[in-house]
């Protein structure tokens, strides 16, 4: 049986190939890097190793320079940043396939959507645009119509939107003293806006609250590597989200989107310039709607040409969209267990997708093999599929053992990054702007109402106070966001608009 023999240079080693039980020592099974951008699968029953062969490749993508990004549900993954410990296991896979073990941490970055444990990542409701929020909020034609108007509304009054509570302050104001400001809008019914509060109030109990605000996550500080030059690898922590997976599908929908939109266009590189991996993966999708998967289909089919790669984990292909599970041309297939006739189906399902072989009965070997061993197929350096191999996988270089709590805490703290991201910022924004204009506008209704002096009365008045000017700097603070720069927005939008995103909004440091 022949190994996938691509050059050393430029690939990662899987592991080797088994037949008849049999381990073909010193024979390697190989990835390409240049193929890592393609998408991939990894997929297997619980207990079959799938986080470990996760582990493995981000460990070698690291060491060969490219970025990573981890979603850890489990919280098991934390271990990357240190060595791992050779054991007696551990020795007798390495010297059947032929590699010793070489233990290795990797430069690790800890985040987190709602701050604990991790670097908290935030971005703005602005950053986000109206049809992207409308997707994550699974709105209709209607409702998506509406939250558009108020997105135009609050360009062109110059109100920053930075979190829901912005947008809610906006939703508020334009039913109530504000509605006369919408007529050359249109129409914003009150069960409309109802429906659009519930939507984001339900968000916000999904842990909406802490994700939207600033400051904004910069994506470059994804894409870089160390003084060796290595690539750094981000963890992000969502062991305490496993119950609010909303939160997660929305800031997963926004990082990509964004990398899209501001990365440029790559070509066919060496290697990629970042990759993915998705744990749980069946997360992302859980109790989405058409349009959630479809604006992800869409992402994941064009992110390939900007040099980006993305790998979903979880236990059958049968979890993912069909038209997704379609973009992923590299395979790692886990054993699967037949305990239903369900089971059964889904194993043979799972045997379909996969290039069909010549050694192998692929749907009756599936339940059969071990841990850390999988059915292999990846797109070769001409971009082919290569045949089906019973794989014996290569362990991971760090660690498997999870970091402790107050371990991650003390690396965290440490982190150059963390100066920038865990302080809040609360700048003036929509409600703060509003507030001070319905209070202006209540003292404005209140002296209009005020009775006019009687006959003999004094007509002398008191000497008026001068007019207050407002705050240069608040003045400033809004002409110098992105949001006021309407013509900019338009722009933008008319290039970006078939993914439903907006030209984010960039710090200053």
């Amino acid at each position: 049986m022949a190994a996938y023999d691509f050059a050393e240079a430029g690939s990662l080693i899987l592991g080797a190939p088994r037949l008849a039980g049999e381990t073909a020592t010193g024979v390697l099974i190989r990835q390409p890097l240049s193929m890592m951008n393609r998408h991939g699968l990894i997929a297997g029953a619980t207990g079959t190793g799938k986080t470990r062969t996760l582990q493995m490749l981000a460990g070698q993508l690291s060491a060969a320079g490219v970025p990573v990004f981890l979603a850890d549900m489990k919280g098991d993954l934390s271990g990357m940043a240190v060595p791992g410990s050779a054991s007696l296991k551990i020795d007798e896979r390495c010297a059947a396939i032929g590699q010793p073990f070489q233990p290795a941490g990797c430069p690790v970055e800890f985040f987190s959507l709602t701050g604990n444990g991790g670097l908290p990542l935030r971005a703005t409701v602005s950053s986000f645009g109206p049809l992207l929020l409308a997707r994550v909020l699974d709105l209709n034609e209607t409702q998506r119509s509406a939250l558009a108007m108020v997105f135009k509304f609050s360009d062109d009054q110059g109100l920053l939107l930075l979190d829901l509570v912005d947008l809610k302050e906006v939703l508020l104001y334009l039913t109530d003293t504000g509605a006369s400001h919408l007529r050359e809008y249109g129409n914003l019914a009150k069960a409309t806006v109802g429906v659009l509060l519930r939507k984001i109030v339900e968000l916000e109990q999904q842990g909406g609250e802490q994700f939207f605000g600033e400051p904004e996550f910069d994506i470059d500080d994804l894409l870089s590597v160390d003084e060796a030059g290595r690539g750094r690898v981000s963890i992000l922590g969502l062991s305490d989200l496993q119950e609010r997976p909303a939160l997660f599908s929305t800031f997963m929908m926004w990082l990509l989107a964004t990398l899209f939109r501001e990365l440029p266009e790559a070509g066919d590189l060496a290697k990629p310039k970042l990759v993915f991996f998705f744990d749980e993966a069946h997360h992302l999708f859980d109790g989405k709607g058409k349009a959630f998967e479809e604006q992800i289909e869409q992402v994941v089919r064009l992110i390939r040409s900007k040099g980006i790669g993305v790998w979903f984990v979880t236990q059958t292909p049968r979890d993912l969209p069909a038209d997704i599970l379609a973009q992923l041309g590299n395979r790692m297939q886990h054993a699967l267990r037949a305990f239903t006739p369900d089971d059964d189906r889904t194993i043979r399902a799972t045997a379909r997708t996969m290039p069909k072989s010549e050694h192998y009965d692929v749907a009756d070997q599936l339940t059969k093999l071990g841990i850390g061993e999988a059915f292999v197929t990846v797109l070769s350096p001409e971009g082919v599929p290569t045949a089906v191999a019973a794989t014996l996988l290569l362990p991971p270089a760090s660690s498997m053992t999870p970091l402790s709590v107050e371990d991650v805490a003390r690396r965290v703290q440490s982190s150059p990054l963390a100066e920038r991201y865990v302080t809040d910022i609360d700048r003036q924004s929509a409600r703060e702007a509003l507030q001070a204009r319905v209070a202006e506008e209540s003292a404005l209704e209140a002296a209009a109402r005020k009775p006019a002096p009687t006959a003999g009365a004094s007509t002398s008045r008191p000497r008026a106070e001068p007019r207050q000017r407002p705050e240069p700097g608040a003045a400033q603070t809004i002409l110098k966001s992105p949001v006021a720069r309407a013509a900019t927005q338009e722009l933008v939008r008319g290039i970006f608009g078939l993914l439903g995103v907006r030209t984010s909004r960039r710090r200053a440091w």
